[in-house]
């Protein structure tokens, strides 16, 4: 794109990464059956790795745009604001389905079920174990990487690198705790509307707690190379709203799943 325009709006060039994405996903899609039924990875592997390698180069063009040819100007700034806060909304409501489906069942507790909730053949997790240690480790997140956003505003890169590492540790702790919750569990998935209901609600905020921390080690890295300033990190503001949507809906999952629905 040419440098001499007269407004302040960035018009992308064209790129391979959305086409590619796209077919890579069908292609993760196709893994995934391929694993439930076949049981095989190959194809599921081979996927993940290749979308692993288009985001890298995604980002990585983004990265330039918006840290070393300047396209990212208050207006562009603005509307990646709102573009991030209409996601987050998204994300919301995709949640609120799972919260949505878990009130049903168990207000109202089906006679397959036993009229009981949760069903008698199902042993609950105390919550006051893992389940309260998990909601301690993204509480302390919140506060670390608000932490170092405070001082990255403050132009104190050495505590805004200390705050990121932080909650990236945090958040990979987090996971592996979930893993070993998950190997340990006395129920599956396939236990009835209350598995369904714990795991895919608990399982999808797995997974976005992975995204998230991809997410802040990112913006670590980027850090580490001088990406931001105090007055130009929407990079690393939009991961920390991100993170901080992460920690509300566990709350709501532990009050709710965890405590309530023990």
């Amino acid at each position: 794109m040419s440098m001499k325009q007269n407004h302040p709006f960035h018009l992308v060039d064209q790129s391979p990464w959305p086409l590619l994405s796209s077919l890579n996903a069908m292609a993760i899609m196709m893994g995934l059956i391929k694993w439930f039924h076949l049981f095989e990875l190959n194809l599921l592997l081979m996927s993940m790795i290749s979308m692993s390698f288009i985001m890298f180069l995604w980002w990585r063009d983004v990265t330039r745009e918006g840290t070393f040819f300047g396209y990212h100007t208050l207006k562009v700034t603005l509307g990646l604001r709102w573009g991030m806060i209409l996601f987050i909304v998204s994300e919301i409501f995709f949640f609120i389905s799972f919260f949505w489906g878990f009130f049903h069942s168990s207000l109202a507790p089906s006679i397959e079920i036993g009229l009981n909730w949760p069903p008698k053949s199902i042993e609950t997790f105390n919550p006051m174990e893992i389940p309260l240690l998990n909601t301690l480790i993204l509480l302390t997140s919140g506060l670390t990487v608000t932490w170092a956003h405070h001082s990255l505003m403050e132009n104190n890169y050495t505590q805004t690198f200390q705050g990121l590492f932080l909650t990236v540790l945090l958040g990979i702790y987090f996971t592996i705790l979930q893993a070993y919750e998950y190997m340990e569990a006395p129920f599956t998935i396939a236990d009835s509307v209350y598995g369904s209901s714990f795991f895919m609600a608990t399982g999808f905020h797995g997974l976005h707690v992975i995204i998230g921390t991809t997410f802040l080690l990112t913006c670590l890295i980027r850090h580490f190379y001088g990406h931001f300033s105090s007055i130009h990190h929407f990079g690393f503001e939009a991961a920390a709203w991100y993170w901080h949507f992460v920690d509300v809906v566990w709350l709501f999952l532990y009050i709710s799943i965890y405590w309530w629905g023990s």
